[in-house]
């Protein structure tokens, strides 16, 4: 198949290119879709599960955290105590407040 391409614009050029390219993503998952279904069909056959046979674990979802820690001049904004400490909970400390007063 042969196209002659120097009739086109810029313009319809890169129209055709970012076509082609979402074509062959879409491709591509298409065929990997289906490698997987056969795959897991297979082992399931083989009495496993996909995940059995190549060792994969499966992610667990954190649940969020529960707050501990509430700003003592909006009790709508709090802290659960993990990851970087906010503003208001340096500001408390440096203030003289102690964590267990600014506890919730």
């Amino acid at each position: 198949m042969e196209i002659d391409l120097s009739t086109y614009s810029l313009k319809d050029l890169k129209e055709m290119q970012s076509k082609v390219a979402k074509e062959i993503a879409g491709f591509e998952a298409r065929k990997k879709n289906n490698a997987l279904l056969m795959l897991e069909e297979k082992a399931k056959e083989l009495g496993f599960t996909l995940a059995e046979l190549t060792g994969a674990t499966v992610a667990r979802k954190r649940s969020p955290a529960v707050a501990k820690y509430a700003n003592p001049d909006d009790s709508t904004d709090t802290w659960s105590g993990r990851g970087r400490k906010p503003r208001w909970f340096v500001a408390a400390l440096a203030a003289g407040k102690t964590p267990e007063q600014l506890s919730i």
